[in-house]
């Protein structure tokens, strides 16, 4: 264990930086709290004695750097991740730190992609974006899934959610990702990212969640940000990922309350069922994650991606997906405490022909 190494949080102050930080200090590392707004920085500095806070401005490239010294790694929770993403991981390339993030934002994850591999890997320097519940977990049990395989058919990832009470976050993300979209749905299909004008209301199906979810409809064609990260490392043209109905319409509702605390841990009581199935030719591979709080879960999977990249236990540097810089199974075996994964083999007619 990386104990009492210092690892920078950008945007520490919002509701899942809260989380990051938490999980940080559990893990025995010591977060230094950044973000632009010092008087929410102090107060959150006097709830945790002892900790650095730093103001810092991606609109300040000098702020950044001062803000990174002398610390191990950053992890940006800072949204939209449209305007935090780039300057922030110019400063980490610049300090030679790790970086990691929570995006979720499709066309933020490509910019991270597009823009920073070639320089991220000749530094030497990790760059992992997305390690969160969207993108980073979808990406880990899609590589647990194909095991063995080298290419497949087609895989799809299935959210169900019992319910989606968004963060501020979370809205204004989505609003940037709107605006860049012009209108226009994504998808990945034909083993690239296409965007298309369509009409009319996404299409629904019935998912056959396992327990405890059970059947439930989902909203095809609700693409989230797995159709960046399990492509870029794995050979699959088609990329799919649904969402329960409900929870998509809670996303929607303009009077859908923030997320509010049920426990000492501060989750609120929102529980989710991730339903992976990868298919080639007449054998589909299934896994099953089972947890609560889309935004808590997020705070354990960046930290041990850090936990890992401290250590020395990945396969590639640069910009990676979660399941390519880590041993994917091996990972999710590390987050036992927040999650509940099960596999299993079908060998049988395709059930998405």
């Amino acid at each position: 264990m990386s104990t009492k190494q210092t690892v920078a949080v950008f945007g520490a102050y919002g509701h899942t930086g809260r989380f990051v930080v938490a999980e940080l200090r559990a893990q025995g590392f010591v977060p230094v709290l950044l973000g632009r707004d010092a008087g929410r920085l102090r107060t959150m500095a006097q709830e945790h004695p002892g900790l650095a806070h730093r103001v810092a401005s991606v609109d300040d490239p000098a702020s950044l750097d001062r803000a990174l010294r002398g610390v191990a790694a950053v992890v940006n929770c800072a949204g939209p991740f449209a305007s935090t993403a780039g300057p922030v991981i110019e400063a980490a390339l610049r300090a030679a730190i790790p970086y990691v993030d929570v995006a979720a934002e499709i066309e933020a994850n490509v910019d991270t992609f597009t823009h920073f591999a070639d320089r991220a890997e000749a530094a030497g320097v990790a760059v992992v974006p997305a390690m969160a519940f969207f993108g980073g977990l979808g990406d880990l049990l899609v590589t647990t899934a194909m095991g063995d395989w080298t290419a497949a058919d087609e895989a799809h990832v299935a959210y169900g959610l019992n319910s989606w009470h968004p963060t501020a976050g979370t809205r204004v993300s989505g609003t940037v990702s709107r605006e860049r979209r012009d209108g226009r749905r994504v998808r990945h299909t034909g083993g690239r990212l296409e965007y298309y004008a369509a009409e009319g209301d996404l299409p629904t199906l019935d998912w056959d969640f396992p327990a405890p979810m059970g059947p439930r409809p989902v909203f095809g064609e609700f693409t989230m940000a797995d159709v960046v990260t399990v492509p870029s490392h794995l050979s699959i043209p088609e990329v799919r990922t649904y969402m329960t109905t409900a929870a998509a319409r809670d996303l929607a509702a303009v009077d859908t309350p923030a997320p509010a605390a049920v426990d000492e841990l501060g989750r609120s009581a929102q529980t989710f069922t991730v339903d992976v199935v990868v298919r080639s030719g007449d054998t589909q591979r299934r896994v099953v994650a089972v947890g609560q709080d889309i935004y808590a879960i997020s705070a354990p999977l960046a930290v041990e991606a850090v936990r890992r990249i401290l250590d020395g236990q990945t396969r590639t540097s640069g910009v990676a997906s979660a399941g390519e810089i880590f041993d994917a199974p091996d990972f999710l075996d590390a987050l036992s405490a927040h999650l509940s994964v099960t596999a299993r083999q079908e060998s049988r007619v395709p059930q998405f022909a």
